[in-house]
């Protein structure tokens, strides 16, 4: 067994509204920040120790689609590194 970070990276799919991000992005245009958009994202770091990269991958992608994410407005990309 080997120790891995995966990062889970959540987002709204396109045209899901996002308040948040509009918020923010009002703000940093009245700060005098031009912008095309802006989108906000949740970030999950997730230490596990598996057999492979892959077998931390498939983890984390059914951690996703249990719970970190839900399919009906978010899309989501899992990423995994070696600790």
């Amino acid at each position: 067994m080997a120790d891995y970070t995966a990062t889970v990276t959540v987002r709204l799919k396109s045209g899901v509204l996002d308040p948040e991000a509009e918020t923010t992005q009002q703000a940093l245009e009245r700060l005098g920040f031009e912008l095309a958009d802006l989108r906000s994202t949740d970030r999950f770091e997730i230490d596990l120790d598996a057999e492979s990269a892959d077998a931390a991958a498939d983890r984390a992608d059914e951690m996703a689609e249990r719970l970190l994410a839900n399919p009906t407005i978010h899309d989501y990309e899992v990423a995994v590194t070696e600790r």
